[in-house]
C-alpha cells in the first residue's frame, strides 16, 4: 500500500529525473496535495537523495520505537492538551476556563515569550534576595519560610507588580511585539 508521503517521495524522484528544480516541485506537490503535502525541508532533502544516485523510495528504517503513536489513550491526551492555549499545562487551561465561566476577564498572552514575563515575574526578586545567603537545614524549612515570605506580600506589591507588568506589555507593543532583550523591569 503507497501511503500519501510515498507517493510524492516517488513524484519527487520522477521531477528529479526531469531535471526540475526543488523550489519547483515543492510548488506543484503544494498544489497537488496541499496541507499533506510534504514539508519544504523534506522535500528538498529527499530531492539531494535522489540527486546523489538513491533508487528506493522507501523512508529508511530507524531504531528504537515511533516518536508518536495513535492510541485510544494518545488521542485523549492530545485533545486535553488542546485545551490548552499554547501548551499551558491542563490545570492552567482548567484554571482559566473556570475563571471565565465565572465573568473574569481573559487576556490573550503568547504562550512562552520572555520577553512578556508573567507578572509574579516581578514578585521572585523580592523572596529570592530575602532568602538569599541563608542555610536551611531541610526542604521543609525552606517551604515554610518561602510561603511566610509570600504571605507577607501586601496589597500594594501585587499593584506595583502589575503596574511593571503592563509597562513591559506596552513597551512591547511600542516595539511592534519584538523581543526587549536586556531590559529587565524588576520592582523599583
Amino acid at each position: 500500500m503507497c501511503d500519501e508521503k510515498h507517493e510524492q517521495r516517488i513524484n519527487v524522484k520522477f521531477l528529479v529525473k526531469l531535471k526540475k528544480i526543488p523550489t519547483e516541485y515543492y510548488k506543484l506537490l503544494k498544489e497537488a496535495y496541499g496541507e499533506n503535502s510534504l514539508s519544504r525541508v523534506r522535500v528538498f532533502e529527499w530531492y539531494k537523495r535522489f540527486s546523489e544516485g538513491r533508487e528506493s523510495t522507501e523512508d529508511d528504517q530507524r531504531p528504537g520505537r515511533p516518536v508518536s503513536v495513535s492510541t485510544p489513550q494518545s488521542v485523549v491526551e492530545k485533545q486535553v492538551v488542546d485545551l490548552a492555549p499554547g501548551y499551558a499545562p491542563v490545570h492552567n487551561a482548567l484554571s482559566v476556563n473556570y475563571l471565565a465561566a465565572r465573568g473574569t476577564p481573559v487576556l490573550e498572552h503568547a504562550p512562552y515569550s520572555p520577553d512578556l514575563a508573567p507578572c509574579d515575574f516581578f514578585l521572585f526578586p523580592k523572596i529570592k534576595s530575602a532568602l538569599k545567603g541563608t542555610r536551611f537545614e531541610s526542604m521543609e524549612e525552606v517551604k515554610r519560610k518561602s510561603a511566610e515570605l509570600l504571605n507577607a506580600l501586601t496589597k500594594e506589591d501585587f499593584h506595583h507588580c502589575f503596574d511593571q507588568w503592563k509597562k513591559r506589555m506596552e513597551r512591547c507593543v511600542a516595539r511592534g511585539g519584538e523581543y526587549i532583550e536586556g531590559e529587565h523591569l524588576i520592582a523599583e
